[in-house]
């Protein structure tokens, strides 16, 4: 091997500071080398649909991890799924916003804020909320939409910055680990958008858009169904409707956009939306693909494994052993409908997330043993650790493929 052909001056005055410079520079070259590497900064390449640039930075630092929002909703009866479903997707690292709308009772409410205080671990790292004041949901209606706003609106005061907001009822579950879904999108641009959308509303035109409805949960205390008006309006001339999947994962800049709107366009829309069907199914949609900033960060997909009923493939059915394979082979992180406590939930804990009945899926932050049945996650370590398994790779290959040249910017917006 060559050397190197700089030259060094050999002076008794020069070689002292020579010594000190370069052993400083070997203590600040290990000490780079043996940091936590899931704390450091990201890849410099950010194009999100470069085949190249993700998940290739194994030489590289590693690129830190984001921090999610969870909006886990239900009603009366739901806390025993919720109380399931916050232990399968739980990690100290991110924030995780419980509501019971207000058909369930008070004590219900009560019993799940008892539960999160009762959790060690969600005491100490105090990322879990509970809504106090819970908002009345018709489901056809905009009370959902006003529901959801309202728990975005309580993440963002939350102390510490988040990346990404995701939506989940009681009837949903987990598919891969939170160290899986860490690392997987540690790699990934913070501005995209995961929302199933599409222009193209076929029927839904004439059922949804074009239909007037007053949800009366909007002035009443009381859920009843929402009221239809005799006349139809036309089509919007000033913007282009889109509708898709309820279900989501949006970034917060663009909810922040949704929220605090220095352009007129989401309070416009959220007029709109308030006599709309389904509203939840097209306020987001609709804003992210009439803004200039926005229209360009979506990424077509609900991130849900989700059968639907055939024919009409209006909702979705229950989930059971027989679908498990392919959940599995589907690469997404979530998946719904299930049913209380349906055999499938318990495979899911055993083949996938390793966790045990009515304990926290276990990730690389539990240091304590499993001998013995003892659970790990009594002891805590870091939040920034994550320990991803096999099934990373199903989501890795999915994001693939979603952000493909061929599939990324075609499939936006249209």
């Amino acid at each position: 091997m060559k050397r190197s052909h700089i030259g060094f001056i050999h002076h008794k005055k020069w070689s002292t500071p020579i010594i000190v410079v370069t052993i400083l520079a070997l203590i600040l070259l290990f000490t780079l080398i043996f940091s936590n590497p899931s704390s450091s900064i990201r890849p410099k390449s950010s194009n999100p649909h470069s085949k190249s640039n993700l998940f290739s930075a194994k030489a590289e630092i590693l690129p830190e991890l984001p921090r999610l929002a969870y909006l886990i909703s239900g009603t009366k009866n739901d806390v025993v799924r919720i109380k399931r479903l916050l232990q399968a997707v739980y990690h100290p690292r991110n924030y995780y916003l419980l509501h019971l709308d207000l058909e369930a009772s008070d004590s219900e409410r009560l019993e799940l804020a008892k539960y999160v205080k009762s959790e060690v671990v969600m005491r100490e790292f105090g990322n879990v909320k509970v809504v106090g004041k819970s908002d009345l949901v018709t489901y056809k209606g905009p009370t959902m939409l006003a529901s959801t706003l309202h728990a975005i609106a309580i993440l963002l005061k939350l102390p510490k910055n988040w990346d990404w907001f995701i939506n989940l009822s009681a009837s949903d579950y987990p598919l891969l680990t939170q160290d899986d879904i860490l690392h997987i999108f540690s790699y990934l641009p913070r501005d995209l958008n995961f929302l199933e959308h599409s222009s193209n509303i076929g029927y839904k035109e004439f059922s949804r858009a074009r239909p007037i409805i007053i949800d009366p949960g909007l002035y009443h205390m009381k859920k009843s169904g929402v009221f239809w008006a005799k006349e139809k309006r036309s089509m919007p001339a000033s913007f282009k409707v889109f509708m898709g999947s309820e279900w989501v994962m949006l970034s917060r800049s663009f909810l922040e956009f949704c929220i605090w709107g220095w352009d007129n366009l989401p309070r416009t829309l959220l007029m709109y939306y308030t006599n709309f069907l389904y509203s939840l199914e097209g306020y987001f949609h609709t804003i992210v693909c009439n803004h200039k900033d926005y229209q360009n960060t979506t990424v077509n997909h609900d991130l849900h494994y989700i059968k639907w009923d055939n024919p009409p493939k209006q909702y979705p059915i229950n989930l059971t052993l027989e679908h498990f394979e392919d959940m599995v082979q589907s690469g997404v992180p979530f998946a719904r409908t299930f049913a209380t406590d349906d055999p499938v939930l318990d495979k899911i804990d055993k083949d996938i997330l390793r966790r045990s009945h009515g304990r926290f899926s276990p990730g690389a932050w539990c240091m304590g043993s499993s001998a013995l049945g003892k659970d790990p996650c009594i002891v805590n370590g870091s939040p920034d650790a994550v320990k991803p398994s096999a099934g990373s790779r199903s989501l890795e290959k999915l994001v693939l493929k979603l952000l493909d040249i061929e599939n990324f910017r075609s499939r936006q917006c249209k």
